[in-house]
């Protein structure tokens, strides 16, 4: 089994990269105790059971969630094309 990396609140104890060394870890959260814990193992393995840091089998699989992140800054305008209006029909039948 992968080595567990417990959580307390939602946060890791050790903010890491969700792939480290090329080995993908997968959250799950433990029905008995309530406990959310990450397990770390190769792609082979996603579908295998995982058990609790304290014991317990009766774990799920949580859907994993990305941020994206960026400067803050608005991206530039797209240029305008030269000529026509635009419209319906892209400036063709306007000038």
């Amino acid at each position: 089994m992968g080595a567990l990396r417990p959580r307390i609140g939602g946060l890791t104890l050790r903010p890491e990269r969700r792939i480290l060394g090329g080995v993908p870890r997968y959250d799950y959260r433990c029905r008995a105790c309530g406990s959310t814990f990450e397990v770390s193992r190769p792609m082979s393995e996603a579908s295998a059971p995982a058990s609790c840091p304290s014991g317990h089998d009766d774990t799920v699989k949580l859907l994993s969630t990305v941020a994206v992140t960026g400067t803050g800054r608005a991206a530039a305008p797209a240029p305008r094309p030269a000529g026509g209006g635009g419209g319906c029909c892209g400036g063709g039948c306007c000038s």
